[in-house]
């Protein structure tokens, strides 16, 4: 999606200039992998508009590989609005009907899997459409087909789907994936589970489970073993994007092989600069 937010920081009825970025949780997650040296690709599909040629430019700009994505000339490229007050930024999505929720398998073959190491999912996919739902079941298959481990951050959105239809779809895809993100105040929307302990019991992974728990820290649930680390102090200027930061630097250290403490705290740090942005995506210095 194509990102808009005033600037500076001013409710959306008041401010009358604005700034222009790349938006999506994945796409986030791709551009902080590929920041970090990491081969990253994107599978989409964008509108046969500037929105859509802006953000496929701006992508392959920062190194992520979009040879995957596609352009739909019969539907736009979906566009939100950040809305900052002082109670808070509220997100205004426009994305029915956008060509990214025309997504199917198709687009999953148009990807090269050879060589791929983590396929990362989100939550906010299957609740686009029935074909989007689909693509996900799909893409999972694939990368179990290809020894590639399936990475799923559960993202949450009320403003796309209900709790009660989002609610078994979304544990389920948790319990398919071997590594497994989730905020500990959106699985209590999701699941009535209010401590990671009881997310961790609820869920009962096969796989590696990560809860966030804001400014309190995160917590990795691996093979029974709990380990916690707490969140890196930051000011936070706005909270979207720091979930899609966080999975990044969890995910880089990961394919490092590097330790549980190491990988949670990459992702603090990740987090906090994306805490300090207005943009879902903060490059690297």
């Amino acid at each position: 999606m194509t990102l808009v937010y005033p600037e500076p920081s001013l409710p959306l009825e008041e401010a009358s200039t604005f700034r222009m970025h790349i938006g999506g949780a994945e796409s986030n997650t791709a551009l902080y992998l590929a920041s970090l040296g990491h081969s990253t690709g994107w599978v989409s599909r964008v509108g046969d508009d500037p929105f859509g040629r802006r953000m496929t430019s701006e992508l392959q700009r920062f190194g992520v590989d979009t040879s995957a994505v596609s352009t739909d000339q019969n539907a736009p490229t979906a566009v939100y609005f950040k809305d900052p007050t002082p109670q808070g930024t509220t997100v205004h999505y426009y994305r029915r009907g956008s060509a990214a929720s025309r997504m199917d398998a198709a687009d999953i073959d148009r990807a090269s899997f050879n060589g791929v190491r983590v396929v990362h999912l989100s939550g906010i996919t299957p609740g686009l459409s029935d074909s989007c739902a689909s693509m996900v079941d799909y893409a999972i298959r694939t990368a179990r087909n290809h020894g590639a481990l399936v990475s799923f951050d559960v993202n949450y959105r009320p403003g796309v789907w209900d709790v009660e239809t989002a609610s078994p779809v979304l544990a389920d895809l948790s319990r398919r994936a071997d590594v497994v993100f989730v905020g500990r105040d959106e699985a209590e929307t999701l699941w009535g589970t209010a401590t990671s302990d009881d997310i961790a019991n609820y869920l009962n992974l096969s796989g590696s489970l990560i809860v966030k728990d804001g400014d309190v820290g995160a917590t990795e649930f691996t093979d029974g073993v709990r380990t916690f680390a707490p969140a890196v102090p930051v000011s936070v200027v706005e909270p979207v994007g720091a979930g899609d930061a966080f999975a990044a630097g969890y995910l880089s250290r990961l394919v490092a092989g590097d330790t549980v403490a190491s990988r949670l705290e990459h992702g603090h740090q990740l987090a906090a600069r994306a805490l300090s942005s207005l943009s879902d995506f903060n490059p690297l210095d």
